[in-house]
């Protein structure tokens, strides 16, 4: 069976990339996951296509792309296979870099596409946001401030932490959440010439209690500083950016719905107003649908050389080594105060 899309793994971001495709008009839908609870309820809910392994999948049909939606810390398997089968294929947000420099190589070597997440890149207020910068609207920049915040046990309050990849250390929801904000930063911005930062458990949430849940970055881009602040202990999801140009201020809060920019010259706050889709029930009311359609949409076009993906398997490893790099600053030069 032809033109088919395989979804690998029906959890929580399996079954959102499934309504994403259906949404587009997707109809030829395949679910693998290795829990049959998994399998049956994506069967019931969205009328698709499941198998209980890859190689029936492969067996018995014919894919023209593949949606990882794993624990990161097992993407690479599968962006193997994808690469090995020369199936274009969309991989959610990194944490781990397990054989990044080798399938960086083959991608190139076998001509696949592999489009990893970049999924914030998507949303109205950075895509407007973007365009303010690009058009130097603010003037000359000094600093960035932003908080990312978000309680973890709120991600799924229908299983306890310990369940799923949040709760390991290596791929802890704040961990994850450094990559998935750095990636629209970076590629609004590019990467900061320096960085240095901290990171720690700051509370003990019960079924992650050994995670670093709050990380605090401060990034050089020359003649500006981003201080970016990443936490899953705020009991109010929140992500708010206040950006200081010498002309003008930027201030977004995203429950909003708006960016707001400040001219002191006539003392004015302009409201620049956007729209989005409502939220999926069981996620925050700000986690809009919308973003995450146009970035499946803008992977299908690409996988049929239709258009140009944002993000590479490149960038999406240098982002991991700006996480590193904080991480080792914490680690070998923080200067102590006696």
């Amino acid at each position: 069976m032809k033109d088919f899309i395989l979804v690998i793994g029906l959890g929580s971001m399996g079954k959102r990339r499934v309504r994403n495709l259906q949404a587009l008009g997707i109809t030829k839908i395949v679910g693998f996951d290795n829990r049959n609870d998994r399998r049956e309820d994506a069967k019931n809910k969205y009328l698709i296509d499941i198998v209980g392994n890859f190689d029936e999948a492969i067996a018995n049909y014919k894919f023209d792309a593949i949606i990882i939606s794993l624990p990161p810390g097992i993407h690479h398997i599968y962006m193997k296979k994808a690469i090995e089968l020369g199936i274009p294929a969309f991989i959610e947000a990194s944490v781990v870099d397990t054989d990044f420099d080798q399938m960086i190589q083959q991608t190139k070597e076998k001509n696949v596409f592999l489009a990893p997440s970049c999924t914030l890149f998507f949303h109205p207020a950075i895509k407007k946001i973007a365009e303010i910068l690009k058009n130097n609207e603010l003037g000359k920049i000094s600093n960035f401030l932003y908080h990312s915040g978000q309680y973890l046990p709120d991600w799924h309050t229908y299983e306890d932490v310990s369940e799923y990849y949040v709760s390991n250390k290596e791929t802890g929801g704040g961990r994850e959440i450094v990559p998935f904000e750095l990636t629209w930063i970076t590629l609004v911005l590019g990467f900061p010439q320096r960085v240095v930062g901290l990171y720690k458990n700051t509370i003990q949430i019960k079924g992650a209690d050994d995670i670093d849940d709050t990380y605090n970055l401060l990034m050089d881009y020359g003649k500006s500083i981003f201080n970016l602040s990443v936490d899953v202990v705020s009991r109010y999801a929140t992500r708010r950016l206040v950006i200081n140009g010498d002309q003008k201020q930027l201030y977004w809060n995203w429950d909003d719905n708006m960016i707001k920019i400040y001219d002191p010259e006539s003392n004015y706050w302009q409201e620049i107003k956007y729209e989005t889709i409502s939220a999926q029930n069981g996620y925050n009311k700000n986690i809009t649908e919308q973003m995450y359609i146009d970035e499946m949409s803008t992977f299908l076009k690409a996988a049929k050389k239709e258009g140009t993906f944002p993000n590479t398997l490149e960038h999406d490893h240098q982002v991991l080594k700006v996480l590193y790099a904080v991480e080792s600053s914490d680690n070998n030069n923080v200067i102590e105060i006696m």
